[in-house]
């Protein structure tokens, strides 16, 4: 054999049994770390985690010495780290002090809304960007990526299917007079 198949081999056999390893450990890593931690979840993710840094040193990490030890070790600090940034942003978060109170929608706005999520979705999104983003009918077509003639076809559906949706609503013009309203 050349050097370089040995090295080939050693390597496919330094996988191998890190593979073994990895199945014969992963359960059991996974249930003591949710003893610890007391989340399933948190413990399956810092578990497999550990596993991706072991695996990255599989060359150094000795098989045969306590490689459960260590991946175990590398789970509980990545358990805690996530605590302490958990913990830093729920602090910054009361530094913050409750949010200002937001004032529910207007009722036009709920009527809109409703009627928005009754049409089709390209002609919703067409709806949207162009007479709530301001888009022009060139920009709403780059973004939808579609051609102009679409565009307007959807715009021009969206639009009957709104006035059918809203007619004898306070949204309907023919009735009713609205404030102009301004985006953004």
């Amino acid at each position: 054999m050349r050097p370089s198949d040995e090295s080939r081999c050693a390597q496919g056999a330094r996988e191998h049994e890190f593979d073994a390893f990895y199945a014969a450990s992963v359960g059991r890593l996974i249930g003591q770390l949710y003893a610890m931690t007391g989340d399933l979840a948190e413990a399956q993710d810092v578990v497999q985690e550990a596993f991706v840094r072991a695996w990255e040193r599989r060359a150094e990490l000795d098989l045969d010495g306590a490689p459960e030890a260590w991946v175990r070790t590398v789970a509980w600090r990545l358990a805690v780290s996530r605590w302490r940034r958990v913990r830093t942003a729920l602090a910054f978060d009361r530094r913050q002090g409750p949010p200002p109170p937001v004032p529910p929608p207007e009722p036009h706005h709920v009527l809109l809304v409703q009627a928005l999520r009754r049409i089709p979705e390209a002609q919703r999104r067409a709806v949207v960007l162009h007479h709530l983003c301001d888009l022009t009918v060139e920009q709403v077509a780059a973004e939808a990526d579609c051609p102009i003639g679409t565009v307007k076809a959807h715009l021009s559906r969206g639009r009957a299917a709104l006035a059918r949706l809203l007619a004898d609503t306070e949204l309907d013009r023919r009735t009713t007079r609205l404030p102009e309203v301004r985006h953004g």
